[in-house]
């Protein structure tokens, strides 16, 4: 059987790419879907040029229009991360993925309730990574999900059931279909 094309944070895959120079591994990830998948690893942070270790990032701002920031220095990553997350998602483009599984909390690539940080100092959990954001609006049929959301077996269900009917669905428009029934 042919692997299914997975978009995947390169930090899940055991990729020692976060700001510390640490990964996140997710064995589920790993030894469980990397059976029937093949993952094209992504990290913003890496491939923006920014580089392991490097000073965290964090958003701030509007939730519904945040700022990347530097947590130490404050420089303003905006629109070197933007520019480059409309670039990488136009190159994805290419590779038929089939879903896409992002790192929770992650400034870059948290889909949901990631912290974005006031004025003030104070944080609310309603921002979505920039790299997240930009690949889920290109690609709004896709499926995606965060790696801690996976652990729910009832959203994992829901998630890996939606990457196999889009694979066949995909197949079929291409006249190849899995298998066949049966007359």
């Amino acid at each position: 059987m042919e692997k299914i094309r997975m978009g995947i944070s390169a930090c899940l895959l055991g990729e020692s790419v976060r700001y510390d120079g640490g990964h996140a591994r997710d064995r589920y990830v790993t030894d469980i879907l990397g059976q029937y998948m093949d993952f094209v690893p992504v990290c913003p942070e890496m491939e923006a040029g920014l580089g392991v270790p490097r000073e965290p990032i964090r958003l701030e701002g509007d939730p519904g229009a945040p700022r990347v920031i530097t947590i130490n220095t404050k420089r303003d990553l905006t629109d070197t991360m933007t520019t480059w997350a409309e670039r990488r998602v136009g190159e994805l483009e290419k590779e038929n993925l089939c879903g896409f599984i992002f790192k929770s909390k992650s400034p870059s690539s948290g889909m949901e309730r990631v912290k974005v940080y006031t004025e003030k100092g104070t944080s609310v959990k309603k921002g979505v990574g920039v790299f997240a954001k930009a690949f889920m609006d290109r690609f709004p049929r896709i499926p995606v999900e965060e790696d801690g959301r996976l652990h729910d077996p009832r959203l994992r269900e829901n998630f890996i059931e939606r990457i196999f009917a889009l694979n066949r669905w995909r197949r079929m428009l291409e006249g190849k279909p899995e298998f066949r029934f049966p007359l």
